[in-house]
């Protein structure tokens, strides 16, 4: 009864170093690791001991005997990794080819380690949780939303509850004696990096790729375009775009861009409301899709089938959830691309396609229409969004959709942190294994370090923030012992009584504990896994109820002028 890793892996290696006989690959020490779309059991290593099931913090593993007919595909992805041989032929138990690293020993000094940690998405809890593994150090992370944990919590789609519960091991981080919250504090508004370095030995950057590339294309801008980025947000119930105006009563959606954020988004525009209404959806996103007139939801590609963008287990998903279609001229490139591609991934993919139906038939209900080789020219439409004009990739041959709203999802772009370098070409922070380097001296800044997206650039997934954390980590702890890093001149207790002067509505980890208790009970009678707000005052509020909160009822009488 071999274990099988299915569509929610988050790619974090948790199960590669639980595993006792090494039947997880790739490792975070082989080459593919950066770019793997998900992790894979060795069917004929493992050793049934479920060691990886404990270790997996989004559910994504099961035994082969408990999959349910829509994850059964896995069982031949996980094994197709792995090169045939002997059924019989085991690894020894004792094999470890991806041992864990020991973590760095921070040394007797005057002061313990104290990091500022910006941002609360993946990569900053995991560089969180890799800090305070370090005796004594102590760990503050800062975020501008009342609520933490990022894209998780705004950019995974309510129906992919799985994924989302990395969040129960970042709350297991949040409760550690030496981390606090000091969330609805925004660094580069109400803090400087300068004072964050005079109350900390150094400061790590996790604050993602938050804009959306944009198509620079005529008619961009009207009303009816969008991203699918903003999409997935509004769903979510952001409170910065809960008040986002998506108009639903068009039959038809066009989503430039064939990511996997792309899918999500079409998933869940034809998605039975019935089905979305047993999520953490938002209120807004949930009564308007129960009124909308989507029919259909084209998803455009420059490229052919074979470059799709989005992932295996994406695909996969997609194929069982939803009417999944393609047109006659996109199932002869299909059938085309799958004679000649060379690869496995990408014939798998092909494979997939090549048995999706096609778009001749009336639907019975909305569906996705997977198109390829079109190159967008313009938005068509004068007051608002009326179309697309494509040209057909190669060609002279131009086509064009009707549709009442156009999403681009063509991938993320950091943006300019205060008082730190940038690079405006790849949008990232110039660094060095996570230490921050000045581009005109070519040295590391003191006490400045990056983890996650505006690190390596918005490349793999929730999990892939694991190893990159990681390093800059063990950067930053190696600095710290070299003797590279200058305590901090500000007094132990003097932060809480800053950020309080600079942010009287600041939130602590109490305050975020009454929100999500409030949240979850919120949605616990409506048979849901939470019912969030949207809305800054009413997250203030919850807080307010938290014991020992900083801002308690004082912070709620200055939002509600009381």
């Amino acid at each position: 009864m071999p274990h099988v890793i299915t569509q929610s892996c988050c790619n974090d290696a948790s199960c590669v170093y639980a595993c006792p006989v090494n039947c997880i690959h790739p490792t975070p020490d082989e080459p593919g690791f950066a770019t793997a779309e998900m992790l894979h059991i060795d069917p004929i290593a493992c050793v049934d001991c479920g060691a990886c099931v404990r270790a997996c913090p989004v559910g994504a593993i099961l035994p082969d005997t408990r999959l349910d007919s829509q994850q059964l595909p896995f069982v031949e992805i996980n094994a197709s990794h792995y090169p045939d041989r002997p059924a019989d032929e085991k690894l020894p138990p004792t094999s470890k080819l991806a041992p864990v690293i020991p973590a760095a020993q921070v040394h007797v000094r005057r002061q313990p380690l104290t990091v500022a940690v910006v941002g609360s998405g993946p990569a900053a809890m995991y560089a969180a949780d890799e800090l305070l593994l370090q005796p004594g150090v102590q760990v503050n992370v800062f975020e501008k939303l009342p609520t933490p944990y990022g894209l998780v919590r705004a950019g995974v789609a309510p129906d992919h509850q799985n994924t989302k519960r990395v969040t129960q091991l970042f709350d297991r981080v949040a409760s550690h004696r030496r981390f606090r919250f000091y969330l609805n504090v925004e660094v580069g508004k109400q803090l400087s990096h300068a004072d964050l370095l005079g109350h900390h030995h150094a400061v790590v950057y996790a604050v993602g790729a938050p804009d959306d590339r944009r198509l620079n294309i005529e008619g961009m801008g009207l009303p009816g375009t969008g991203t699918a980025t903003q999409m997935v947000a509004w769903i979510n119930g952001h409170p910065d775009f809960a008040d986002l105006p998506v108009d639903l009563g068009h039959e038809r959606v066009v989503i430039i861009g064939n990511g996997n954020v792309a899918l999500d988004v079409a998933r869940l525009l034809t998605a039975a409301p019935g089905d979305l209404a047993r999520t953490d959806i938002a209120d807004h996103a949930l009564h308007a899709l129960r009124a909308s007139g989507v029919r259909e939801v084209v998803i455009a590609a420059r490229r052919g089938p074979a470059h799709s963008a989005f992932t295996l287990p994406e695909l996969i998903g997609l194929a069982g959830a939803s009417d999944l279609v393609l047109d006659a001229d996109d199932h002869r490139r299909v059938l085309g691309e799958l004679a000649t591609v060379s690869g496995s991934l990408a014939k798998q993919k092909l494979e997939i396609l090549a048995g999706l139906g096609d778009d001749s038939t009336t639907p019975s209900r909305p569906r996705i229409r997977l198109a390829y080789q079109l190159t967008p020219k313009r938005i068509l439409g004068q007051q608002r969004a009326t179309g697309v004009e494509f040209s057909v990739t190669g060609t002279d041959e131009t086509l064009r959709l009707d549709a009442g709203l156009v999403l681009t999802s063509i991938g993320y772009r950091g943006k300019l942190i205060r008082d730190l370098p940038f690079d405006e070409a790849r949008a990232v922070v110039p660094n060095d294994e996570g230490r921050v380097i000045d581009p005109v001296a070519g040295q590391p800044i003191p006490g400045a370090y990056v983890a996650g997206w505006i690190k390596r650039g918005p490349t793999g997934f929730i999990g892939t923030n694991k190893s990159c954390s990681f390093q800059t980590v063990q950067a930053l702890v190696a600095d710290f012992n070299a003797g590279r890093l200058a305590d901090p001149l500000a007094k132990p207790g003097a932060l809480a009584k800053l950020v309080r002067e600079r942010q009287p509505h600041a939130i602590d980890s109490a305050g975020w504990r009454a929100i999500d208790a409030a949240e979850i009970a919120r949605g616990s009678g409506q048979g849901r896994p939470r019912n969030k707000f949207t809305d800054v005052a009413d997250m203030l509020a919850a807080a307010a109820e938290a014991p020992q909160a900083w801002s308690a009822r004082g912070l709620l009488a200055g939002i509600l002028g009381r």
